[in-house]
């Protein structure tokens, strides 16, 4: 029987990991007909739980419909953000039961089991024996789980990159600031975000991704944005070779990693400026964030949140564009100058909006040209 878990609190997922291998749980699951418990995540959650447990991704935000149309999910448990008010509605005309956990994230009709850190495993113990029970109630013909699967390779927190570089004991950065340096890498962009309902699903990501790996430019990511090049095959090692540039492909064959490393949910953004600061820390590319050769994007943002985290970008230096839609700031000269222009004089980094993704990939490799133009580097080895 399957448990899907969607949203954004990571407690709420550990929970339900614990509680799909609790033995009483499986007991029941057995004697109820299943073969066992099967947890999967959506959005953000599936990048908690996948990094940490290796739990197998369901899908990105616009898929969290899909995942109930399959006929074969007993429940969805949600917390407090991204969570589409018309799942109701899609779950009703199944068997799915879909419960709300969060004071924040109610909706009419639908069951709501109230999840705190005093009660959060014997409420998420609750949630997964609703779903244990409601296997029953699954018409077996009109299950239709698709067969596609794909391989991904994720869990690249800074401490990992640091192994990876530099091996267990001698831990580093250095390989990467040297293949930057020497142009072998062009630079880096993290591409990051939501998918939005205005642009056909995931093309914004993977079309721009591969752009820029093309142009041996190392991609980190994050959130649904990896999910999306997840499901193309950019996240595993044998993608360098046939979308990556010379200078990629053999920093990807050295050191055994994908073109584009997966490197959590939408909340370890900040694993990206971590890297960051460790790669000045290491030396040789300038004294500030603002000085790496490196951009970032959202290319199909859609939450509120996302701008949120756009502005931390832009403070600590990081040349920043959003897609889809720009800010409803635009009808302002005076705001809109100084959001693309004039914050870059105080903080090092700045917006640009682009509803492109080749010209989008095209202005964030301007970007790292001007930035290895000024670090006085060799230009990049392989044009």
């Amino acid at each position: 029987m399957n448990i899907v878990v969607h949203g954004h609190e990571p407690l709420l997922s550990e929970m339900a990991v614990k509680a799909a291998e609790d033995p009483e749980l499986i007991k029941l699951a057995k004697q109820k007909g299943a073969e066992g418990i099967n947890l999967a995540g959506i959005c953000c959650t599936a990048s908690e739980i996948l990094m940490r447990h290796g739990i197998p991704v369901a899908g990105n935000f616009l898929q969290q419909e899909l995942a109930i149309v399959t006929g074969a999910v007993e429940l969805m448990m949600v917390d407090v953000q991204c969570i589409m008010p018309a799942l109701q509605e899609a779950a009703s005309c199944f068997h799915t039961k879909l419960v709300t956990t969060s004071p924040k994230a109610r909706f009419p009709g639908v069951t709501h089991v109230e999840f705190s850190l005093e009660n959060a495993y014997a409420v998420t113990k609750e949630i997964i024996r609703m779903g244990i029970e409601n296997f029953s109630f699954r018409n077996k013909e009109r299950v239709n789980i698709p067969k596609e699967e794909m391989d991904l390779v994720a869990g690249f927190s800074k401490e990992v990159v640091f192994q990876i570089l530099g091996g267990r004991y001698r831990s580093t950065y250095r390989p990467l600031n040297d293949a930057i340096i020497s142009g072998r890498l062009r630079g880096l962009a993290g591409v990051v975000g939501c998918n939005n309902p205005k642009q056909t699903h995931d093309y914004f990501h993977t079309v721009l991704v591969k752009e820029l790996i093309k142009h041996d430019v190392l991609v980190l990511q994050t959130g649904c944005s990896a999910i999306a090049c997840a499901k193309q095959g950019l996240l595993i090692p044998e993608a360098a070779k046939q979308y990556a540039g010379k200078g990629l492909q053999e920093i990807c064959e050295a050191v055994g990693i994908p073109p584009v490393l997966h490197l959590g949910a939408c909340v370890d953004n900040s694993r990206i400026l971590t890297a960051a600061a460790h790669i000045i820390e290491e030396g040789g590319l300038g004294e500030d964030l603002s000085d790496i050769p490196a951009a970032g994007c959202a290319p199909e943002w859609m939450s509120e949140k996302a701008i949120t985290i756009g502005f931390y970008f832009v403070a600590s230096g990081v040349y920043t564009i959003f897609g889809a839609s720009p800010f409803a700031t635009l009808g302002s000269k005076n705001l809109t100058d100084y959001l693309t222009k004039e914050i870059e004089d105080i903080v090092g980094g700045r917006f640009d909006f682009c509803d492109d993704p080749l010209k989008m990939a095209k202005l964030m490799l301007a970007h790292i040209d001007k930035k290895r133009e000024a670090l006085k580097l060799k230009p990049a080895m392989y044009q």
